[in-house]
Formats: structure tokens, sequence, C-alpha cells
């Protein structure tokens, strides 16, 4: 379980989170030390004087009834023996221990605090100076401390905080997240329209780079077409006029005629496949298809009349493809089986992990060495005598490069029973 996010849009949001949560610490425990508590203190204080005052000038603990009456008619405080304290609302008053220390301090002696709450907010207090009897202070304009408000106060402002610090990072990260995809979208061959410059001037600067290096990607791309198209041109005229100067060759050069046509065909599907190259159908736009419809077609038109193609078709969701490119690399994979091997060739389709649609080309041939098959990926890479030693070494490559414009995998694999396996990985949403 990650407990700490890998993005620099929830760490931010993280860290603003857990420094609001030391502030709100913080404060709480300040307005406690420097607030709270001292109020309290000069409470205790209070009532400590006013208990010195009630036995300033008493030598015997017992007082006469009419003093005890005149005083707390005059004051309000009242001084009752234990059984006639208990009586007017001492049973009910809680002990509080915390004043009942800071008293003892104050009256230096052993003291106890007991407060309630009715009509009135009423301090029952047991001297030092008289322990058989108990000092009633009744005052006004004091509550129960209640920290619910300032509690919720502090988790309002703690979450306002936190949303407003991730709107912050979110407009922050916008342009990068934008940034992401354009970049991945160049990988892809497509080029975006230049991305909107905004953001922090560090993001800017980034935008600002990334439009100049996706505009020089694209003219590299259109020159290197051009390039081609021409070397194109001009290969093929030449090999038009050879193969019209074989034409007219006699029945006696009918051996070499025969080798030079050869030639010329295989210069064509050389010439073919670096088109197919370069090209990889990035104008072809992705529409939702069926994958089983697609691989169908390519196996009737790819299977020959003295091979055998067995298609099995299984259960697949519609998903975007590049219909022409994709029939370009069902149909490569299909004439690579075709090519080195002899036995009977398997196509089936399905669905893995209900994320990924699957295309699976098996043979029965030789197979490939391990060690070999990550290299034959790249291009003008070919295999070794086991797979044959023919065309440019594009093939594989052409697949590859189709199969990254679908975010999807290629993978090759040696079949236990013997035999190649080419395994190709679609997502059904990208």
């Amino acid at each position: 379980m990650k407990v700490i996010p890998r993005s620099g849009f929830g760490q931010t949001v993280l860290l603003i989170g857990f420094l609001l949560l030391i502030n709100q610490v913080v404060s709480y425990v300040s307005i406690s030390l420097y607030i709270i508590q001292p109020n309290l203190l000069q409470i205790n204080e209070l009532l400590a004087k006013q208990i010195r005052v009630v036995f300033i000038d008493i030598k015997d603990v017992e007082l006469s009834p009419a003093m005890a009456e005149a005083f707390q008619r005059e004051t309000g405080i009242g001084v009752y023996r234990e059984q006639d304290a208990m009586r007017l609302g001492l049973a009910e008053a809680v002990y509080v221990e915390f004043r009942s220390m800071q008293m003892s301090e104050l009256l230096d002696g052993p003291a106890e605090v007991r407060i309630s709450q009715t009509d009135e907010y009423l301090f029952w207090i047991r001297p030092p100076q008289a322990p058989s009897l108990w000092v009633k202070i009744p005052l006004t304009g004091i509550e129960e401390a209640n920290f619910l408000p300032l509690i919720l106060f502090l988790v309002v402002l703690g979450v306002l905080s936190v949303a407003g610090g991730w709107l912050f990072v979110r407009n922050l990260n916008r342009p990068l997240k934008a940034l992401q995809t354009a970049a991945e979208e160049v990988g892809r061959g497509d080029f975006p329209e230049p991305l909107r410059e905004g953001g922090t001037s560090e993001v800017m600067a980034v935008t600002q780079a990334f439009n100049h290096m996706s505009k020089g990607i694209k003219q590299l791309e259109d020159d290197r077409n051009l390039l081609m198209a021409g070397i194109s041109h001009d290969l093929r005229t030449p090999l038009t006029r050879i193969r019209l100067g074989v034409e007219m060759m006699s029945e006696q050069d009918d051996y070499l005629k025969e080798g030079i046509e050869g030639d010329i065909d295989d210069m064509n599907a050389i010439i073919d496949q670096f088109i197919d190259y370069i090209r990889h159908d990035s104008k072809d736009k992705a529409e939702l298809s069926d994958l089983n419809v697609l691989v169908d077609d390519v196996v009737h038109a790819e299977t020959s009349t003295d091979r055998f193609v067995n298609f099995t078709a299984g259960e697949v969701d519609q998903l975007p493809l590049r219909y022409v490119a994709m029939k370009r690399v069902i149909a490569n994979l299909i004439q690579n089986a075709i090519r080195y091997t002899e036995g009977s060739i398997e196509v089936s389709t399905g669905m893995e992990n209900s994320h990924y649609a699957y295309v699976t080309v098996c043979d029965e041939g030789e197979g490939i060495p391990e060690a070999e098959i990550e290299r034959l990926f790249q291009p003008f890479t070919q295999g070794d005598k086991a797979r044959g030693t023919e065309g440019s070494g594009l093939g594989l490559a052409i697949i590859k490069r189709i199969v990254d414009t679908h975010k999807g995998k290629v993978m090759l694999t040696n079949r236990e029973s013997g035999g190649l396996q080419a395994k190709v990985l679609l997502p059904i949403r990208y």
C-alpha cells in the first residue's frame, strides 16, 4: 500500500495538508496555554481571595447563623456546614481535580473544589482554614467550557485551506498534463497544434521548448517522407527500364532473365517496406472496429491454395483501430509464418484481463533463440538461418511501430510444442 503519492500533484496536496495539520495543533495548544489556562488561573485567584475575605477575622471555624446570613445577603457567598451544603446542591456538584490542585496552592493548604451548574454557575470550595465548612460562590458570565466550536472552526479552516491548495496545484499542473498528452501524441507520430503557453514562468519555458521541439520533429518527418518519396520514384524508374530491357532479351538468356526479374521484385518489395516503415499510416484515424472481421479479411486474403491457416475467433469488444495499418500488421505476421514454416498456421483472437484484445499467430517452425527476440524488433535486423534471411529486416519493426501507435504490445515467444507464437495486445480504450 502506497502512503506517499508519487505524482507531484498528490505530494503537494499532502504537504499542504500536513503543514495545515501542524498549524492547527500548534494553534490549539497555543490557545490552551495562553488564553484558556490563564483565564482559569485568574478565576481561581479571584475565588481564593474571596475565601480569604470570608475567613479574615475568624478565629473559630464556627460561624454564627446571623453573620452567615448577612454575608450571603450582601455578597451572594454562602458558608455552610457539609450537611446543609449537601441539601443545597453540593451532592450534585462535580469534583474538579485541576482546580482543586490550583486552589490548594493558592490557599496554602488542602482544598477541594466542586462545580455545579443549574440556574447559576456555582463553585463549592472546602477551604483549608475550615475543613468542616463549604463555601458556595456564585459566578455569572461563566459557562461550561465547550471546545466544539473551536474544533469545528479549525476543521473548517483546514478543509478550506486544503481545498484552496488543491485547486491551486491543480491549475498549476494542468499545463503539465497537457504537455504529457501532447508528448504521447508526438511519440505515436501525431503532431498536435502548438500548446498554449500559460502557467508559471518555468512551465511556460518548458511549453515553449516543447512546441519548438515538436515543430522541429514534424519538419524532419516531412523532410524524411519527401526524401523517401523521391528515392522511391528515382529507383522505380530505372527498375522499370531494366524490366523492360529484360523482356526484350532473347530466349537463350532466359536463365539470366529469371534472376534479374527476381532481383527487381525483391528491390520493389524492399522499397515498399521502406515506405511502410516511414509512413506507418500516421494519417489513418482510429475508429471503433470489429477485430474479428479485420483478421478474417486478412486470413482469407493471405492464405494461399497450398497452405492452411486456421482462424479461431473469440469474443472481442469493439476497439479503436487504424484499420489499414492493423491489416498490415496481421498480414505481415501471417506472411512471415507462411514464409518461414511449412506446417499449419493457427490464428486466434480473444480478450485478456478485460482491458486488452489480442491476436495470436502460431506456426510450427523451428522458433527463434530467446536472446534474438528483442533484437528482431530493431530496424534492419534479420533473424538467424532458422527463420530465413530474406527481406530488408523491417517487417517486425513496422509491426512494432504500428502497434505502438495503438498503445499496444507485440510479443514473440517460442511454443513448448515447437514453433513460434506472435501475440499482439491492443487496449480496448486509449
